[in-house]
């Protein structure tokens, strides 16, 4: 698979990039056409920290209490928490950074000790990809039921441009990957054609199949 990887460079930043490998994956919600690899975002801090200030900008006139980093994006999140809080209305402001767990029924939960960093607070989602917005859905139902306010949605890649009312601002969109698709799996026009499953793809990468 790694050698038919191409190399995907943002358009504001050039040294912020995502791979992508063409085939057919399954995630857990759909079938798609691309792994779209975020490793070197998710793990290098150089690359972090460029991609954090990129996506900020977007946030600075945006009331920021906490950030929920989900899939990964721990780094990110505190590379962004940074930046917003050197910038804009969320300046000299000290922002929290927490990651859910999850339950047995695999359900995102938050213990007594970091639920007062959510209840009452103005909370940016991060994730590091949304291709149906289920991710997304269940984070948020997560967070109503602790009383957070969602006020902003990020992403490293996302294939979509809102979920429900608010809009999801993303590094990548499905915009930089030609011809990317998503489909239910018992929709999925591969899978009905023959074609096998390359690998099973999730935040944390992919095993070949």
């Amino acid at each position: 698979m790694e050698d038919r990887m191409q190399t995907i460079q943002s358009g504001k930043n050039k040294k912020v990039q995502i791979g992508v490998i063409p085939g057919h994956y399954a995630t857990n919600h759909s079938h798609v056409n691309y792994y779209v690899d975020m490793t070197s975002i998710k793990t290098s801090t150089k690359m972090a920290r460029e991609a954090a200030q990129e996506l900020g900008s977007t946030y600075v006139n945006t009331h920021i209490d906490t950030i929920i980093c989900l899939e990964g994006t721990e780094i990110l999140g505190a590379f962004l928490a940074e930046y917003l809080s050197q910038a804009g209305i969320n300046n000299g402001e000290d922002i929290n950074l927490i990651t859910p767990e999850l339950n047995a029924v695999n359900q995102m939960i938050f213990r007594d000790n970091t639920q007062k960093k959510i209840w009452g607070k103005q909370v940016l989602l991060l994730i590091s990809s949304a291709s149906t917005g289920k991710s997304i859905g269940r984070a948020v139902d997560c967070l109503q039921y602790y009383s957070g306010k969602l006020a902003a949605i990020g992403a490293i890649f996302s294939a979509i441009d809102k979920y429900e009312d608010m809009e999801v601002h993303s590094l990548f969109t499905d915009k930089d990957l030609p011809n990317y698709e998503t489909f239910p799996a018992a929709e999925c026009p591969m899978c009905k054609n023959g074609r096998k499953i390359d690998a099973l793809i999730n935040s944390f990468g992919y095993s070949k199949l």
